[in-house]
């Protein structure tokens, strides 16, 4: 009886003449540095956004409060310029009348320990292999865990579809090797994209960079791996406290807590089941 070798490509792993080689390593985790303080408020970001992912239009109405036109972050706008406007000058500078504008671009932090994830029943929440967390539209049930579950209001469902939507990070552009849409756009370089560990030792240089001519407000927000949510993968050099961005001051991942209440579930259960049993045997005698 002959046996036969299971055929295989040439040069394929385990194939005659095929070099011995290690599985490639993973990818390294990526994401953003937006630096506010060179942030001009074009909306580039915005616009290459809805473009290269088919984000529909969300309003052209002014706020009534400044030139923003989108509010906030939502199932439409997954890249959110804010215009802040305050009677108050940049670091130590004298100006007349006293008055600044902070402008950035929010997005979906990417967290290290990202709720969505956590609650989210269909598996439509995932990690991709870069660390970032993406959506996947055709398995999201609609059931909207995911919304209050995230502590930075980012996710949302869209009107009349019902389904979540929130930046990807351009996961499609990143498996063809480029940067995502909005990072590129950005005229700049107020968004920033490479390697997460990068980015935190270029964000903490533009900080020191910045406390030296004189901006002492200056200062990060999300690099801290010991932070509620164990580190975002999206990093902002902020000019004031986060609140007047709109950011929640000590975010927390919303379910810290789970591992906790469960096992006090089991406890009461097997408790509840301990009474039953001893009930059930007293009544037998």
């Amino acid at each position: 009886m002959t046996t036969h070798e299971p055929h295989l490509l040439p040069g394929a792993p385990g194939a005659p003449g095929a070099p011995d080689v290690e599985p490639d390593a993973p990818p390294e985790r990526v994401g953003f540095f937006t630096d506010t303080s060179v942030c001009i408020g074009c909306k580039a970001c915005e616009v290459a956004c809805k473009e290269w992912n088919a984000v529909p239009e969300d309003g052209l109405d002014l706020t009534g409060m400044s030139y923003d036109n989108t509010g906030a972050l939502g199932a439409s706008s997954w890249r959110h310029v804010a215009f802040i406007e305050q009677d108050k000058p940049l670091g130590g500078q004298q100006t007349q009348p006293e008055l600044r504008w902070l402008m950035a671009s929010d997005v979906c932090k990417h967290c290290t320990h990202a709720a969505c994830l956590d609650v989210c029943p269909t598996g439509s929440l995932f990690r991709t292999e870069f660390g970032t967390v993406v959506v996947q539209e055709d398995i999201c049930n609609g059931c909207g865990y995911c919304v209050p579950a995230c502590p930075y209001g980012v996710i949302e469902q869209r009107e009349g579809d019902g389904r979540a939507w929130k930046c990807t990070l351009c996961y499609d552009r990143l498996g063809a090797g480029q940067e995502p849409a909005c990072a590129k756009a950005c005229p700049t370089e107020s968004i920033q994209f490479g390697p997460l560990d990068e980015l935190r030792e270029k964000a903490a240089a533009r900080v020191e960079q910045l406390h030296a001519t004189g901006v002492p407000d200056a200062r990060l927000y999300g690099e801290d791996p010991a932070d509620g949510v164990g580190g975002a993968g999206a990093l902002f050099l902020l000019l004031d406290e986060p609140e007047v961005y709109g950011l929640p001051p000590d975010p927390v991942v919303t379910t810290r807590d789970l591992p906790a209440m469960w096992r006090h579930a089991g406890v009461a259960a097997a408790a509840l089941l301990t009474g039953l049993a001893t009930v059930f045997a007293g009544g037998r005698r």
